[in-house]
């Protein structure tokens, strides 16, 4: 490519060309400058490839001048200004010291509709209500490298392209097609109108081993919030309920290791 980001050695983290990456751990802050923007921030060199990949046009770049190194292959894939600056100025701004060295302002883009990205599927999770931002990246890293299609959010889930979940997920979210139910109490409703057959993953020992559940040419695994689980509305949709088995008493595991044996078990 002919392109290549413009750098520009900066030395106050008070500078508003870096507004963008002010106070990346609070959340509150940056729900809503994220929303008001729609912008979203990538971290690591890794990421911030595949999101150029994926489509995702670049704001700005944002590396400390002793990292300058670890973004060099990604500035020559951007026309976007590359923001230089001292490592302590950068933790003054972002709130923490960026150990994978770089960072990327992305635009959002247009998010599907659930319809549309069930036209393209045969393996779904879907998850309720799952708010914890590593959590919402590990599914999604575990959807990306276990066969399953795609994922559908419910309404409150966390938000997957908050610089948290995509760091956990290693840019999974940036690959995973993905799009969020308008409605919780019937957004059931068009994955049984798609064609897909419901599974509800759940501890419950009267639930059928999820190994033993026939297969189907559309299933989607529905996964509840860590605690609680599935609410009792969506559980009742569900066509089956299934579940790992368990040794030693234990009865449940951390969300993202379940979807990673469903998904395995139910891939195919």
């Amino acid at each position: 490519m002919d392109r290549m980001a413009a750098q520009l050695r900066l030395a106050d983290a008070g500078d508003a060309r870096l507004a963008d990456y002010v106070r990346l751990t609070d959340v509150n802050l940056r729900r809503s400058l994220e929303a008001a923007h729609g912008l979203f921030i990538a971290e690591g060199e890794k990421v911030i490839r595949r999101a150029i990949a994926a489509g995702y046009p670049v704001r700005s770049l944002l590396v400390a001048d002793d990292k300058l190194e670890t973004i060099a292959d990604a500035a020559h894939l951007v026309d976007a200004p590359l923001y230089v600056l001292p490592a302590e100025q950068v933790a003054r701004l972002t709130g923490y010291r960026v150990h994978r060295g770089a960072l990327a302002s992305m635009h959002r883009l247009p998010l599907p509709s659930p319809a549309g990205v069930l036209a393209r599927a045969r393996r779904v999770v879907v998850l309720e209500d799952i708010v914890d931002h590593a959590n919402v990246g590990a599914v999604f890293r575990c959807v990306a490298a276990l066969g399953f299609d795609a994922v559908l959010l419910a309404p409150r889930c966390a938000d997957p392209l908050y610089r948290r979940a995509v760091k956990v997920s290693m840019g999974a979210v940036l690959q995973v097609p993905y799009a969020r139910l308008a409605d919780w109490r019937d957004g059931l409703a068009g994955l049984r109108t798609a064609g897909f057959r419901l599974l509800a993953l759940t501890p419950d020992p009267a639930a059928a081993p999820i190994a033993d559940v026939p297969r189907a040419d559309r299933l989607a695994l529905l996964i509840g919030t860590e605690g609680t689980g599935l609410s009792g509305r969506w559980a009742a949709a569900a066509d089956q309920a299934v579940r790992i088995p368990m040794s030693r008493g234990i009865d449940s595991l951390n969300v993202a290791a379940a979807a990673a044996i469903a998904c395995y078990l139910l891939a195919g």
